[in-house]
């Protein structure tokens, strides 16, 4: 079972879970912490979740920074694991992580829940206002008449103002919408709004 297999299944999996539903979209491969680190497949919506692939040909090595960082901004979080890794997996992640387990089978991949995500405890509103870019932090500061001598300020200092003005869901909300409206990932046009790469 190859990397390639598992986001396949998880991608035709989301697809039809969301099929239909223009509030939802979804995004491969999207950076956060200015792009320092990517997590495999997000979807946005009424809530930001994130699902990171691991198959039985990866390594865990990376999963517990993986999911630190990822913890500090998703409101859900779901590991796709194979087999061969997940009771290892299974006690690297906090309880609130969902586990999913991905079995190789002549007909693909199949996928079976073994844990639901719980919504997560403690996001980090700064790091969640940085998934913004500059102009659309911005325009979020305008639109609650606190962009007054901020158009000139560097992006850090743009996003610690939307940490610190605006209440959790409010900001929470806006950066889904900002994500969600954004008609350019990596400054290339994006012809299918639902699936791109950040």
């Amino acid at each position: 079972m190859r990397d390639q297999d598992v986001r396949l299944a998880v991608r035709a999996h989301l697809h039809s879970l969301h099929e239909g539903d223009s509030s939802t979209r979804i995004v491969e491969e999207m950076g956060i912490w200015s792009g320092a680190v990517r997590i495999d497949i997000a979807v946005i919506n009424g809530e930001l979740s994130g699902f990171e692939l691991k198959s039985d040909r990866d390594t865990l090595d990376r999963l517990p920074l993986q999911a630190d960082y990822y913890s500090r901004v998703f409101d859900r979080l779901t590991l796709v694991v194979g087999t061969r890794h997940v009771e290892k997996a299974s006690v690297m992640l906090p309880d609130w992580w969902g586990i999913t387990v991905a079995t190789g089978t002549d007909a693909g991949v199949t996928l079976a829940e073994m844990r639901l995500a719980d919504r997560n405890p403690n996001i980090e509103s700064y790091l969640l206002a940085q998934l913004l870019w500059k102009e659309e932090a911005l325009a979020v500061l305008e639109k609650y008449s606190l962009a007054k001598g901020w158009r000139s300020k560097p992006a850090k200092a743009i996003h610690e103002r939307l940490a610190r003005e605006l209440p959790h869901d409010a900001l929470s909300a806006e950066v889904r919408a900002g994500l969600k409206a954004r008609q350019e990932w990596l400054r290339q046009p994006v012809g299918n709004q639902r699936d791109m790469a950040v």
